[in-house]
């Protein structure tokens, strides 16, 4: 058997043993849901869940797709304020402002692990709460997007570092998120790059993509 078919299957395991593990989760959600107490918490459960399918069924799709920006933010800060109340991180508020119709290329889940592993960076930064602001809008045939927190910002010092694979300032940080960041953002054609605002405490983000066309 070809090398390729050979990783291709190992692939296709992987998928089908995670979506199994994924759908117990499901059902077991659907039994905690049953109890008031806990109809919330299996609201986020079954919405997290739900989002490990799609990214585990994202692996091994290979057609491109045509996604809009609002969506993908929506979605992502969802999944974020689910994650914020388990770590149990509160004061941060989410300001979107997203120009309607951008459309992005790509995989929806793979622009969802963007901006999420984006918001969940801020949002750990910023343990006293505060404001992560999320824009999109179109620029010159591109579409930039732009994530800024109010929080301490990123010491300079580490700046040059901060999209490296592994490298992380929290003691139990795996290093990946940004690296995730900039490796999806670079597959669609675009560019990242982090800085602390100007006239302003707090880091900011930004990515720019090439604009898709809008088909009839």
């Amino acid at each position: 058997m070809p090398a390729d078919r050979e990783q291709d299957l190992v692939l296709e395991g992987i998928v089908h043993d995670l979506n199994n593990v994924f759908q117990t989760i499901l059902e077991s959600v659907e039994v905690l849901a049953a109890d008031e107490k806990w109809t919330s918490l299996a609201r986020a459960l079954r919405r997290s869940a739900s989002r490990g399918q799609r990214i585990v069924t994202g692996l091994h799709e290979s057609a491109p797709a045509v996604l809009e920006l609002e969506a993908i933010v929506e979605d992502a800060v969802q999944f974020a304020s689910d994650v914020l109340r388990v770590l149990r991180i509160s004061g941060i508020e989410f300001d979107c402002d997203v120009e309607p119709g951008i459309r992005l290329p790509g995989q929806p889940t793979a622009w969802e692990r963007v901006l999420f592993n984006l918001l969940i960076n801020a949002a750990q930064a910023m343990r006293s709460g505060g404001v992560i602001e999320i824009r999109g809008h179109r620029s010159a045939g591109h579409v930039e997007i732009m994530v800024e927190d109010n929080g301490p910002g990123i010491p300079p010092e580490i700046l040059p570092r901060i999209f490296q694979a592994r490298f992380s300032t929290r003691p139990a940080g795996s290093g990946l998120g940004l690296h995730i960041v900039k490796s999806i953002v670079r597959e669609n054609g675009g560019t990242v790059t982090a800085s602390n605002r100007e006239g302003h405490p707090g880091a900011c983000f930004q990515i720019t993509v090439p604009m898709q066309p809008v088909r009839a």
